[in-house]
């Protein structure tokens, strides 16, 4: 029961992170571009400010919905597939 309810706290997060409709935006285009991809990119793909794209990035990262990594002063973005295919085994394929 413990775990159930571990599993669906992620769940919610899951759910509360993809109900806005420029974070599902984002992860239609980091799906389409099959790579990972500069923030800025996908920022201005998007057509978002920094901050706006920051605040957006940091509640996909803490659903577990995507990667973050740094190179120098660069940040790039990929999806996190294990948790789409944990979580929403076919989610990706409807995008």
């Amino acid at each position: 029961m413990y775990n159930n309810l571990i599993k669906d706290k992620q769940r919610i997060k899951i759910l509360k992170a993809l109900a806005d409709e420029t974070r599902l935006q984002i992860i239609r285009v980091l799906f389409q571009k099959e790579q990972e991809a500069k923030c800025g990119e996908v920022g201005e793909l998007c057509h978002m400010s920094k901050s706006n794209a920051s605040y957006h990035f940091r509640t996909l990262r803490e659903a577990g919905l995507i990667h973050m990594r740094n190179e120098g002063q660069s940040k790039f973005l990929r999806i996190n597939r294990e948790t789409f295919e944990k979580y929403l085994p076919t989610f990706l394929e409807t995008l």
